[in-house]
């Protein structure tokens, strides 16, 4: 009788980035919360930026907060694997972090928007599963805004005027999902990545298993 054939001898996977897009306000950054809670093989990617910390925001954990001019300097030695200016301030990714995260097969969260996406998707495509999030409804999407701390009338109203520029951009996301329901939403982001990760693309190691299966069978 032949010994069963562990594939964990065998069988690893890549790392894949798991970036989250959507208007302000959306919920986005609460389903990334939640998700990174059940997911101790993510990592949040964690964005620098040049605007001014929220209330309760923490500077290293929530955004790495910096000035205008180290924006320039990280951007312009090639430091960072994407940036875009939104809303009149800057934000980025840190290249370092992420390609090492990648290498040690850990999976990165992004919350960013649409422009830093392709950016992404442009240098590192096979690495990507974006995902779009929709409110139910525009009139949700400014309640959920207003009801957000820190941000003032003038902002929301200037947000609410950007929504439809950015959710014209839906169809450039491998996923889209309409988060009317927290938990429901959840449950379908949680599925995509079990998904993506089962994909054959991401399985180091499948040849020489199978390799080990035909060998087995033939003993």
């Amino acid at each position: 009788m032949s010994n069963v054939i562990d594939p964990i001898k065998y069988l690893h996977r890549r790392g894949m980035m798991v970036v989250l897009s959507s208007p302000s306000g959306a919920g986005k950054s609460s389903l990334a919360k939640e998700i990174l809670q059940r997911n101790h093989k993510m990592a949040l990617s964690i964005s620098v930026t040049t605007r001014t910390p929220r209330p309760n925001e923490v500077d290293g954990k929530d955004y790495h907060f910096i000035a205008e001019d180290k924006f320039e300097s990280l951007r312009e030695s090639g430091d960072l694997l994407e940036w875009a200016k939104v809303f009149g301030n800057y934000y980025g990714t840190l290249k370092k972090p992420v390609t090492q995260s990648l290498e040690n097969a850990q999976d990165v969260m992004f919350d960013i928007d649409w422009q830093g996406t392709q950016q992404i998707s442009q240098n590192m495509e096979e690495r990507v599963v974006s995902i779009f999030i929709l409110p139910p409804s525009i009139n949700e999407l400014e309640r959920r805004l207003q009801k957000r701390a820190g941000d003032s009338e003038g902002v929301i109203k200037y947000r609410m005027a950007q929504a439809a520029s950015e959710i014209s951009h839906w169809a450039e996301y491998d996923y889209v999902i309409v988060n009317k329901d927290f938990e429901e939403s959840l449950v379908a982001m949680q599925s995509i990545i079990n998904a993506e990760r089962l994909k054959r693309s991401r399985q180091i190691g499948l040849s020489s298993f199978i390799k080990s299966l035909t060998e087995e069978q033939l003993d």
